[in-house]
């Protein structure tokens, strides 16, 4: 009798909304959930559907926008249902959306405001963001490249993109294990490209393989072959390198970065790297300028040196 007296409709009600916000899910899916939990509560009297076709009905009716078709899943688009915020969560909210706009992501940063009904009041003043991104994120053509993107790597499968270098000549690359990564401002997909051929390694797979490209200048997404991801993990390279001076204080705050021995006496600290893109790693090396040693491997400490030299003909030039 206990679970008889403890069903409701407005618990029904979130219940649909609570599994709708996980997933878009199809009907019949969903009465087998609901189902049982009524047969739980002493209410499976063999109505689900009804309960459920009338119950969204009314959630329709209340401001949240479902959507439906015949064949097609219930998806939940969205939903205005009250958010109760403490001060420091409306703030952090605020942060969020601020730092979102900021980065190009409008759309994004616009679901956070109606999230919590934020005012430019609720941003702290201390808090400034430059970014400057390419484009906005949230335009749709690019919002669809996005999303395409997105169910790829959930898919992880081989797939094609077409993609417009800098110098306007689009190709088409074999994309490989992929993320989406966000670097000073700028959305990325990164991929491992396997039939990428490096003048540096003659093992295979390695870092060369690991390739950047700019979301907003990908044109097309292709789906997914029959071929699965070659590994779920992107190759990486292992660099020694020690920093001095100011920097011998220095806390590793990625997570591939180890430290393996501080000295304060002699001001220094040593530190492993994973990195699995040269690229990024080197440019944070060179704005060190003389506060950093590559130690190991040899062929990276050389490309540094010969970096500097080359920025110091140039400055004397």
């Amino acid at each position: 009798m206990a679970n008889k007296t403890s069903y409701n409709q407005i618990a029904f009600a979130l219940l649909i909304l609570k599994l709708l916000a996980e997933k878009p899910r199809k009907r019949e899916e969903l009465s087998d959930l609901l189902s049982n939990y009524l047969e739980k509560h002493g209410k499976s009297d063999g109505d689900t559907i009804q309960k459920l076709t009338r119950t969204i009905r009314k959630l329709r009716d209340c401001g949240i926008e479902i959507k439906s078709a015949p064949h097609y899943p219930y998806e939940l688009i969205e939903s205005n249902f009250p958010v109760i915020l403490s001060t420091q969560q409306r703030q952090a909210l605020a942060h969020a959306a601020y730092i979102l706009s900021d980065m190009g992501f409008s759309a994004q940063a616009s679901q956070i405001q109606k999230i919590g009904n934020l005012k430019t009041s609720d941003i702290p003043p201390y808090i400034k963001v430059n970014f400057s991104p390419p484009v906005d994120y949230s335009e749709d053509k690019l919002d669809i490249i996005v999303r395409q993107l997105q169910a790829r790597i959930q898919q992880q499968r081989r797939y094609i993109i077409r993609y417009q270098s800098p110098n306007g000549t689009p190709k088409i690359w074999d994309i490989d294990r992929c993320e989406l990564r966000l670097h000073n401002g700028v959305l990325y997909l990164f991929a491992f490209i396997p039939d990428w051929n490096s003048w540096r390694f003659t093992h295979f797979p390695n870092i060369d393989q690991n390739h950047l490209f700019r979301v907003d200048r990908i044109q097309y997404v292709g789906g997914v072959s029959d071929t699965h991801w070659l590994s779920l993990d992107f190759p990486t390279l292992e660099i020694r390198y020690r920093l001095s001076g100011q920097l011998a204080n220095y806390q590793p705050r990625r997570k591939d970065e180890f430290v393996i021995e501080r000295n304060l006496e002699s001001k220094f600290v040593d530190i492993i790297a994973k990195i699995d893109y040269w690229f990024w790693f080197r440019q944070r090396i060179l704005q060190y300028g003389a506060n950093v040693q590559i130690i190991e491997p040899d062929w990276v400490a050389n490309e540094i040196r010969d970096e500097h030299h080359k920025a110091y003909t140039q400055v004397r030039l």
